[in-house]
């Protein structure tokens, strides 16, 4: 009984465990970043409360552009509810390949990875609610499934509780 019950608990504790970007190193089509992040895109998506429930839902145009190492991602939100929002990425491309980003809502810089046809970025959210402002995480994965479209998946959340997801489907013309 005590193997059973430890054997239950390191399973556990794996579940939890978070993936790593290199185990898609293989995976095609390989993601160039700065290609497929340019020109004019559509993205179109919905949060989820931790129990599942669709809580909004949204469409953003991002026109993309790079010179050089240094991307601009220019994102016009229209939500389910009728508002709109803007962010504006600045993305600075590494020597290693990994990418750095800035937003005014991103509290200090996002650090992305790419490996094979993923993408993961790592970055705190000044998030407002209700007349307040919260910091959570973001665990943001980007997966490219062909030359036209990318799936993303983010996980939000705070103290390491999970808050949501959001879910978003790119799309380029």
């Amino acid at each position: 009984m005590k193997a059973l019950t430890a054997t239950l608990f390191a399973l556990g504790l794996s579940a939890c465990a978070s993936t790593g970007i290199e185990q898609y190193r293989a995976e095609k089509p390989a993601l160039d970043l700065q290609s497929y992040l340019n020109g004019r895109l559509d993205a179109w998506g919905m949060f989820q409360e931790r129990g599942g429930e669709v809580q909004k839902r949204f469409h953003v145009v991002i026109d993309a552009r790079w010179d050089g190492g240094t991307g601009t991602l220019d994102e016009q939100f229209s939500w389910s509810d009728g508002s709109t929002s803007r962010r504006v990425w600045t993305l600075t491309k590494q020597a290693d390949g990994s990418f750095r980003g800035r937003a005014d809502d991103v509290v200090g810089e996002a650090i992305g990875e790419v490996s094979g046809n993923a993408l993961r970025w790592r970055y705190v959210l000044a998030l407002p609610v209700d007349g307040k402002v919260y910091h959570v995480d973001f665990d943001d994965w980007m997966f490219l499934i062909d030359e036209r479209v990318m799936l993303n998946r983010a996980i939000m959340s705070k103290w390491g509780i999970r808050l949501g997801e959001v879910t978003l489907s790119f799309v380029k013309p």
